[in-house]
Formats: C-alpha cells, sequence, structure tokens
C-alpha cells in the first residue's frame, strides 16, 4: 500500500452512467458504498452525476469533473454490448485513441478459454480502453477496469464496482480523514435554528449538520458535527450542549 496521505483535502467526484438508473429500472448501489469508501479513506466525494448512454453527455460531464477534483470514479459502461461505450467516450475526452489492450485481450482470452467459452468479438470489447491507461483488476469476473489520468473507470455491477474500488483505493493520494461527533437534541429544528446557525458561522472550521426526527413524542433532532480537528469538534459541542441547556428542559417541540 503506498504512503499517500496528504494534509491537504482530497477531492472526488463520480459519474454513473447508464439510461437504465435514469429510467429507474435498476436502482443504484454504487453511490453509496463509494461515498463511505472514500470517507473512510480521507476523500471528500463532494459531486456525483448520473448521465444516459451518450457519448456526448459522457464526454461533458467527464470533463467538468476531472478538471474540478482530485479523482474521478465512473461507473457503468464497460461490458460487452453496444451500449457500452464507456471506454469510446473516456477516450473521446482525452483525445486519445480507444483501441483493444494486448494485456487485457491475453487475459481475456485465457479466462474464456478456461471456461470453454468462444472469445467472441462482443467479448473482445471489454479489453478495450483509451490509449495510455492503466489496468484496475476485476476478480470477480477477469474484465479490467482503467485508470487514465485522475479517471478510475469501473463496472456498473455492484459486486465487481466494489471489487474494483477495494484495488484503486490503496493506490490514490487520501487525505486527512473526517471526524465527527453527535449531540441528540429533544427539541425541533424550528427551536434550534436560529441559535445553532450563529454556532456554525462562530465556528468556520467544522460542519453542523441537523437531521429531523419524529416519534409519538414530537420533534427532535440529531445534530452532527463534522471536521478534521478533534479540539475544534470539541468546541463546538460544548457551545451545542450549553445551547440546548439553556433552552430549558420543558421546551415544547414543534414542526419546523
Amino acid at each position: 500500500m503506498m504512503d499517500v496521505t496528504d494534509t491537504t483535502t482530497v477531492t472526488a467526484g463520480a459519474l454513473a452512467i447508464g439510461d437504465e438508473l435514469l429510467s429507474g429500472r435498476t436502482k443504484d448501489k454504487n453511490i453509496g458504498h463509494l461515498a463511505e469508501m472514500l470517507t473512510a479513506a480521507g476523500i471528500d466525494l463532494q459531486e456525483v452525476r448520473i448521465v444516459p448512454d451518450d457519448q456526448a453527455r459522457i464526454v461533458e460531464g467527464l470533463n467538468a469533473l476531472r478538471s474540478r477534483y482530485d479523482h474521478v470514479f465512473t461507473s457503468g459502461g464497460i461490458g460487452p454490448t453496444h451500449d457500452d461505450i464507456t471506454a469510446d467516450a473516456v477516450a473521446s475526452a482525452f483525445g486519445v485513441p480507444c483501441g483493444h489492450d494486448d494485456d487485457a485481450l491475453e487475459m481475456l482470452g485465457a479466462h474464456y478459454a478456461e471456461r470453454g467459452l468462444e472469445f467472441t468479438e462482443a467479448r473482445r470489447r471489454m479489453a478495450r480502453m483509451p490509449r495510455g491507461s492503466t489496468h484496475i483488476a476485476n476478480p470477480v469476473s477477469c474484465a479490467p477496469g482503467f485508470t487514465i489520468g485522475n479517471v478510475h473507470v469501473m463496472a456498473g455491477v455492484p459486486s465487481v464496482f466494489q471489487a474494483m474500488l477495494d484495488n484503486v483505493l490503496p493506490t490514490l493520494r487520501s487525505g486527512v480523514k473526517v471526524l465527527s461527533d453527535k449531540v441528540s437534541c429533544p427539541y425541533g429544528e424550528g427551536d434550534i435554528g436560529d441559535p445553532l446557525s450563529a454556532i456554525a458561522k462562530a465556528h468556520p472550521d467544522v460542519n453542523i449538520g441537523s437531521y429531523p426526527r419524529f416519534s409519538g413524542h414530537g420533534f427532535s433532532t440529531e445534530i452532527v458535527i463534522r471536521g478534521r480537528n478533534a479540539a475544534a469538534i470539541n468546541a463546538a459541542k460544548i457551545e451545542v450542549e450549553t445551547m440546548l441547556a439553556d433552552l430549558g428542559p420543558d421546551r415544547l417541540t414543534a414542526p419546523a
């Protein structure tokens, strides 16, 4: 594993590709997993786009993300069928040719031979990638993903996506991990909105989020404080707890 931790914030964007995602026929399972894994690695996922199987739209989305973030992850569109056009779109975005990769052809050919299956032209499509790419290993179904520049291109099938992500993450530059703490608040957001905003402004080094909950006893709120400095998080938490104590135990909660 590479020692690539950075003291600055390392950012990421994601591009999910597929008509089936936009139609609702397929429910995306990759974005949530990616966000969880990146957070654990100290990489901030800051934007996600979903685009159809349209080369111009993929190129547009990819160029916007790769110019803005340190890492970009794509999912979908690298299979054997006619609508798997991600490799061509990525090549177009980088201005390089897309063709069969010799190592990928050899690996896939051996894989299908071992299974007694014909290495058809459709299956050979999964060996196509932009010139200058490096492989992302796929221990599930053999066909590799690829990395070019700061873009990491992976399959849309969740089990394959997760396996590829496990292989690429240790190679990436990462940042300081985000820490978090929480305070359970018995009041609704409408009760705490103004004083909580004042605390947030007074502590710009942390991010304070409020998440409303409802039960048979009324509204309550979970307040989550996130940041990269434990002392700053604790200072904000103390102010939140003081603010809640000052509101008084008999305050009625109401919808925000």
